[in-house]
């Protein structure tokens, strides 16, 4: 097999792929096993025929197709290595030559990943980040917990008042005519939380279960659904129930019942040097992340389409599946969002771009400083992975596909590469 490589633009490469006769007569020959049930000949029984006689009927080129399908994924993979690419993208195929007893010759166009062009990646200044918790925080991270443990209690002898939390159906509409996404069913409203549109949770206030309350609003101008914005908007609203918070008394019983602590004084310390905990691993986190995008708007790199796309859709999975451990759903969110599916994309292709170009410099730093992981690294990271998943780490290991290993040795290196980086920064 011979294999010629073509640089175009846009980081399109070009494969010409030219398969050995013998090969491709390996690939006609499986075509013909896989179809020779489909072919009727007269004087054959169906599915009898022999191949010349097939090719004599039909012509030649009624196995090609076959053929090639059996022929171009070794082929194209082999070339790959080959010319050591990366493709991030389907390739496209085109056919130059294909016959019997001929070189089967082919070119496959496809969008491989970028080369980087690193700017500064060592000695950058950063400023150390301070973590200072104070009494104020602590009865912050209180009263959450005291929301969390609120008693919720029906409201049966007045009107919706701020503060309460009103389930709802409710239909919007414009011009008469209902739109998308503006229709909800058993939606529970915290009154004054901002949630709807300016105005909407104001005119609900007074409302008692099993009323009708039509409210009319406004969308902003530069409302996130461009075909909504600045239009007038009537909702038909049902309350359903209507239930209020009743939030405990902090003290030391409180401390007992939310914590292992027996007085009120305890649980702050407790709490106090948690929040200082968490506070100083968003700390170093935050560090990293300002000496990365330090790092990444440093270097140049010219980013496909198609890289920014599969980010972006990686991106928006990792978004439901995080609503989902909440108990709410993407569809939710958008309606409560009042955008639609390629609305929310389009606000976050900026993010998936910074992603992709984030991971590109951070891979092409990890390769130029030879940074890579050990067997003990790797049978230590495994063996957290098991306890996390509470499987035996032999059993674990069986579990994983090629994929899987690569995964986790990138990741590996990834953490490594961002070590490497804060050691070499300059912290103030």
């Amino acid at each position: 097999m011979n294999v010629k490589l073509e640089r175009k633009e846009n980081n399109i490469v070009e494969l010409e792929i030219e398969v050995d006769a013998e090969v491709f007569e390996e690939g006609l020959k499986k075509s013909f096993q896989k179809n020779v049930k489909k072919f009727n000949i007269p004087g054959f029984r169906k599915g009898k025929a022999p191949r010349n006689i097939v090719e004599r009927y039909y012509g030649a080129e009624v196995l090609y197709e076959d053929a090639l399908n059996e022929v171009f994924p070794k082929a194209y993979e082999e070339a790959v290595k080959e010319t050591d690419i990366f493709p991030v993208d389907r390739p496209e195929l085109d056919i130059k030559q294909i016959g019997k007893g001929e070189n089967l010759i082919f070119t496959a166009s496809v969008t491989v990943k970028p080369e980087v062009e690193l700017g500064e990646y060592k000695g950058i200044e950063i400023e150390k980040i301070k973590v200072n918790v104070s009494d104020e925080d602590v009865d912050k991270e209180i009263q959450k917990v005291a929301e969390k443990n609120a008693r919720m209690v029906t409201v049966e002898d007045r009107g919706i008042q701020e503060g309460d939390i009103a389930e709802i159906d409710f239909e919007g509409f414009i011009d008469g005519e209902p739109f998308e996404g503006g229709k909800g069913t058993d939606f529970p409203l915290e009154i004054g939380s901002g949630k709807f549109i300016k105005g909407f949770e104001e005119q609900l206030i007074g409302g008692k279960p099993g009323d009708d309350i039509e409210v009319k609003v406004t969308f902003p101008e530069d409302y996130n659904a461009k075909e909504l914005a600045g239009k007038d908007a009537i909702f038909k609203v049902i309350v359903n129930d209507v239930k209020l918070k009743e939030m405990p008394v902090i003290d030391d019983e409180f401390a007992k019942d939310v914590s292992e602590f027996d007085t009120l004084d305890e649980y702050k310390e407790d709490l106090r040097k948690k929040l200082t905990e968490s506070g100083e691993h968003r700390a170093k986190h935050e560090l990293e992340n300002k000496l990365i995008e330090k790092i990444v708007d440093n270097a140049t790199v010219e980013i496909p389409k198609v890289m920014v796309d599969k980010q972006l859709d990686a991106n928006v999975r990792d978004f439901d599946m995080n609503l989902r451990y909440q108990g709410y759903s993407l569809e939710q969110y958008l309606q409560m969002a009042q955008m639609d599916i390629d609305t929310f994309k389009e606000q976050g292709r900026e993010m998936a771009e910074k992603d992709v170009k984030t991971q590109l410099v951070l891979e092409k730093i990890s390769k130029t400083e030879d940074i890579q992981v050990s067997d003990e690294e790797f049978k230590e990271e495994l063996k957290k992975l098991s306890e996390k998943y509470q499987k035996d780490e032999e059993e674990f290991m069986k579990l994983l596909r090629d994929d899987d290993i690569e995964y986790i040795k990138s990741t590996i290196i990834t953490r490594k590469t961002i070590d490497f980086l804060v050691e070499n920064a300059k912290i103030k």
